[in-house]
């Protein structure tokens, strides 16, 4: 069982993360700032060491140089945000193995840790027999989230139709559609239902590559090619061989590194830093973006011959607001993950707070809801989320949509039945979606108020 040292000052996210890593068969000590860290260091011998680079009394440099100074082979990985790339570029010359942007679902840690002690040799080699193989793991993964991404309105069943159409194909994919609509699922779904869904799916946040990584990064590098190369690094593509390589916001990537792309995907070959032989590599692109590719063309900020090649396929994906009839369930689905999370048995949501779903107008889409949600499963002391633990603004919207339905038990509920069988041309099943109730309530409803069609 491998030692993992985790030095994180919020408590939470540390607590998360650990909760994880112990459920994933690793021993880890979880410390909230560098002096704990340098007192672990000295009296303990890790096989890796997490650090935020943050920290109220020193920073993730420090204790970088601990760990090394104690053992040089032990790997290193420090979390960043955003704003801290420059940190990351500076730990990563000072002998980090690598580094991740926060925030990050403990999911995506998992391929980045398994590479820093299979680099060094550490895991146990029972463990690293037992451990399934990462794409398998991530095939699991995905499989758990699948639903997440379909739907039953008319906007999710084209979104399933296009997905299913060029999913067994190998053309290149771009799935445009604003923050927090599920496009990475989106790419997942493409990926499984390929003939390479038994290989890896490797996702990348080109928005999280620093300019002096990014070549390392996709293409990998050998040891000793630059400053702080102290083991050789297997880039994204080669990681990705034989599966799909995810490329998420597209149009962050540089100018430069869009020319380097271009020449990767066009020869499917790849030239790791520091080497002069190349590798083959077999992959299938799917790529995401939020903002207007063809406009970033036009303005000379995007190659058109790349753009070309990236967009032999688009998809859509829908906002939320689009989808009202998939509304609930969709919160039905985040529901169950937050009880599974939380340790809850939260079992629904009251009239009030599904009256104030739908009046609200969701800018932050799918992850807007499902954090929302969680959110309301931990506050809820109920069986049903009440309207007091949703956020002010949810609370307090008022309906935005004449053409959004919900159920209540109030006295109009009855017309609200009627409007939406009259939007459905007679059609219960659809009515019922509209109504997110299934069809056996609706016949009931029907019957209770007499309703004949």
């Amino acid at each position: 069982m491998s030692k993992v040292l985790v030095v994180e000052d919020d408590v939470a996210f540390g607590t998360m993360l650990k909760t994880f890593l112990e459920k994933r068969d690793y021993s880890v000590s979880l410390v909230y700032s560098a002096s704990e860290a340098f007192k672990n260091i000295s009296d303990t011998k890790f096989d890796l060491v997490l650090t935020d680079v943050r920290l109220p009394d020193n920073d993730g440099l420090e204790i970088l140089q601990k760990a090394k100074d104690r053992n040089a082979a032990t790997p290193v990985i420090v979390m960043t945000s955003y704003a801290e790339i420059s940190m990351a570029v500076k730990a990563m010359k000072e002998g980090a193995f690598d580094y991740v942007s926060k925030p990050f679902r403990p999911e995506s840690i998992l391929q980045t840790i398994e590479n820093a002690l299979k680099s060094t040799d550490v895991a146990p080699v029972a463990e690293k027999i037992s451990k399934p193989k990462t794409a398998k793991k991530s095939s699991a993964g995905i499989n758990e989230n699948l639903n997440l991404v379909s739907g039953v309105s008319e906007p999710s069943r084209r979104l399933n139709d296009y997905v299913e159409l060029v999913a067994p194909t190998n053309m290149s994919v771009l799935i445009t559609g604003e923050s927090g609509t599920g496009k990475e699922q989106i790419a997942k779904s493409i990926h499984l239902n390929s003939k390479r869904k038994a290989a890896p799916f490797i996702a990348v946040d080109c928005g999280a590559i620093p300019k002096e990584l990014a070549s390392s990064e996709f293409f990998g590098h050998l040891k000793g090619s630059f400053t702080g190369a102290i083991n050789d690094k297997t880039g994204h593509f080669e990681a990705a061989n034989g599966g799909t390589l995810f490329l998420d916001e597209i149009g962050n990537l540089s100018y430069e590194l869009q020319v380097q792309l271009l020449r990767a995907l066009q020869e499917r070959r790849v030239k790791p830093v520091g080497s002069n032989n190349e590798i083959e590599v077999d992959i299938r692109v799917v790529t995401a973006t939020n903002e207007d590719l063809s406009k970033a063309v036009k303005e000379g900020d995007f190659r058109e011959d790349l753009y070309h090649r990236l967009n032999e396929f688009s998809i859509k994906v829908p906002a939320l607001r689009e989808r009202k009839e998939d509304l609930m369930l969709f919160a039905n689905q985040f529901l169950d993950e937050a009880n599974a999370d939380l340790e809850k048995n939260v079992v629904g949501f009251s009239d009030e707070a599904i009256h104030a779903f739908r009046n609200y107008s969701w800018p932050g889409n799918l992850r807007e809801l499902k954090n929302m949600v969680k959110r309301a499963v931990l506050l809820t002391q109920d069986e049903l989320i009440p309207l007091k633990v949703l956020p002010h603004e949810i609370a307090t919207a008022s309906r935005t949509n004449e053409n959004d339905y919900g159920l209540f038990k109030n006295k109009n509920e009855e017309q609200l039945i009627l409007d939406a069988l009259e939007k459905a041309g007679g059609n219960k099943s659809k009515a019922a979606r509209m109504l997110s109730i299934d069809r056996k309530t609706l016949y009931n409803k029907l019957k209770q108020y007499g309703i004949k069609l």
